[in-house]
């Protein structure tokens, strides 16, 4: 789809985004886009300048059309949202064929077009390239080409492989009209019992560091441009230490703390995230607690309405001039369905929705994520609580990305190079390289135990396999699966780390939390079956797992970060060789995980350190 153009007299072609007939400053593409901001910004309504200001939630037609009723999530028409609250900025969930994405996509900007100033949407999207499935984290990747979660990615350490990734990721974004990315996530996985460790790249400040610069030079390129995607990096200053390693989501995890007095660590990746030229940042939930910088205590109220941490660490002391986006829902519960998600408003839950708004603002944030009561910054502005020129200052920011982007000169898609990008097969063949790549070793003892018998991996071809969680037309490329481990030369078996389920509130069903031993009942049944064939066994580790008790009988272990089960088979039998090397300590038990101080990253005496991984021999 291609916008309508008009021509100067002069020769140059401009879209009449407001309808009057001549090219104004802002409709200019031979302008710097900072001259276009101030132009546009001195023509906008207060409302078209607070809508700006908003980022919510929305869901795509299944036929490709704008959803005009409240859907599972989303809160509003999408008209409503984008004509009447002057919305521009929108967080997409679901995208399935990418014929009809990039069909949303251009109706959604078609709808835009029909507002005073014809201001282009920004789609943004949470992680869509891997495998976890989680509504208020991540989607698996569908239609899209399939990649390990970043966990898996800093498995590699491969800088450029994570730069291709990214770049491929960008591409495929691009062409179903997302522009924007909530991603990198820069937090340190050094609690390891918090549940959003999958979507980080480790616990080591450096590693995240060169991982982080990378991926972003990947999707924004070297600089923000009409082919760029622009990067949210999170959650500033880390959000990684979460007390007891509860998630901040959540009311019960809304304490971070630094016991082992390593703050810096966690800001430790955004000084070059923020050099490299990220377009926004965003702050976590989290709640500071006991927490001193510099000698001075910060304020225990969450990281989105602490001034000392938004204004002062990041805008003040790393010089960050860019987009500051709150995380989801800082201002109002979310009620879906017969569930609740409490506002993340921690240390100032005894303020209404006007005051959090308000202390939002005098912290130094831009937009608020998740949220669309437009009327309540407006009432601010009415009441001389909010100047307008707060309100000017944050726009001006908002803006000046999507000139940059070229949203202003053409926002539209094409439907044909969607289905053509979207999961192309180099793009697919790279990903499932890298699931393959990325699956790390752990322990490989010989088969029967010793005695001058070689490991059992790599698996032998023709092998008769037994296998639980594997699907069978796979294990059939390699052996013949067997029904019972009596009649296998080898067992394969897949487990999820362990977590303790819960769904009580909205989205916490979703959230690996709490313990990470694997339950008796469990590991006497492996057992059993290791006492009839050599048993491997693959952990998938969204999150640190206790295996001391699955290593006496274990012929192997190995642990994945986001692979299919063909990815793993390959794995296992060295045709694709695993490379992947640990992202963070494995603990030896829940005692020492309880001891362990949450902002500090490993243990001295981990079960598998940090880097650990073994090669295979492939004969």
């Amino acid at each position: 789809m291609e916008p309508v153009r008009h021509t100067t007299p002069e020769g140059v072609a401009f879209r009449d985004l407001n309808g009057n007939g001549v090219m104004d400053p802002y409709e200019d593409p031979r302008l710097a886009p900072e001259a276009r901001v101030e132009d546009l910004l001195g023509r906008l309504s207060l409302e078209e300048k607070v809508g700006l200001m908003f980022q919510t939630v929305i869901e795509a037609g299944a036929d490709g059309s704008v959803l005009e009723g409240p859907g599972a999530i989303s809160k509003s028409a999408t008209s409503v949202v984008v004509l009447d609250k002057h919305l521009t900025h929108f967080n997409v969930h679901a995208l399935d064929d990418p014929r009809m994405a990039a069909r949303w996509h251009n109706a959604l900007q078609a709808l835009a077009e029909r507002t005073p100033h014809g201001i282009p949407v920004t789609v943004s999207s949470d992680p869509r390239h891997a495998f976890m499935e989680n509504a208020g984290v991540s989607f698996t990747a569908t239609t899209f080409s399939q990649w390990p979660e970043p966990l898996g990615l800093a498995a590699l350490r491969d800088t450029e492989a994570v730069r291709q990734f990214a770049d491929i990721a960008r591409q495929e974004y691009v062409a179903v009209g997302i522009r924007a990315a909530l991603h990198p996530t820069l937090d340190l996985a050094t609690e390891p019992r918090w549940g959003r460790q999958a979507g980080t790249f480790g616990q080591d400040p450096a590693l995240v560091t060169e991982l982080g610069v990378a991926y972003l030079h990947g999707f924004q390129q070297e600089s923000l441009g009409a082919g760029s995607v622009a990067c949210t990096a999170k959650h500033f200053p880390g959000g990684g230490p979460q007390k007891d390693g509860e998630d901040a989501h959540f009311p019960y995890g809304r304490e971070q703390v630094y016991p082992g007095g390593r703050f810096a660590d966690h800001v430790a990746p955004f000084p070059a995230i923020i050099e490299a030229g990220t377009a926004a940042v965003m702050p976590y939930y989290g709640m500071p607690v006991g927490l001193e910088v510099d000698g001075e205590p910060v304020q225990e109220v969450g990281f989105g309405y602490n001034r000392q941490v938004v204004t002062g660490m990041l805008r003040e002391g790393l010089g960050y001039d860019g987009v500051v986006v709150t995380d989801w829902e800082l201002v109002n519960d979310n009620h879906v369905g017969d569930q609740v998600l409490p506002a993340r408003a921690w240390g100032v839950e005894h303020l209404d929705p006007h005051g959090r708004m308000e202390l939002i603002l005098e912290a130094g944030a831009d937009q608020f994520g998740g949220e669309e009561c437009v009327e309540i910054l407006l009432d601010l502005v009415a009441r001389g609580r909010v100047t307008e020129a707060r309100v000017d200052e944050s726009a001006r920011r908002l803006l000046l990305v999507k000139f940059r982007l070229g949203l202003f000169d053409d926002p539209y898609v094409d439907e044909d190079t969607a289905a053509a990008v979207v999961g192309r097969s180099d793009f697919r063949e790279a990903g499932y390289a890298a699931q393959a790549g990325s699956v790390t070793v752990l322990a490989n003892a010989a088969a029967g135990g010793g005695g001058g018998v070689p490991p059992v991996l790599p698996l032998r071809p023709g092998l008769r396999i037994y296998a639980e969680n594997v699907a069978e037309d796979v294990v059939a490329r390699h052996g013949t699966p067997v029904a019972r481990p009596e009649d296998a030369d080898v067992a394969l078996v897949r487990l999820g780390a362990p977590f303790e389920p819960r769904a009580d509130l909205f989205l916490e069903a979703w959230f690996h939390q709490g313990s990470l031993d694997f339950p008796p009942g469990l590991v006497a049944r492996l057992a059993r079956l290791a006492a009839s064939c050599p048993l491997v066994l693959d952990v998938e580790l969204d999150r640190p797992a206790v295996l001391t008790p699955l290593l006496p009988f274990a012929a192997a272990v190995v642990g994945t970060f986001g692979s299919s089960d063909a990815a793993l088979l390959d794995a296992l039998t060295g045709a694709i060789p695993p490379r992947g090397r640990l992202p963070f300590d494995l603990p030896r038990s829940m005692d020492q995980v309880r001891a362990h101080h949450e902002d500090v990253a490993g243990y001295d005496d981990p079960l598998f350190a940090f880097g650990h991984g073994l090669d295979l021999t492939v004969s």
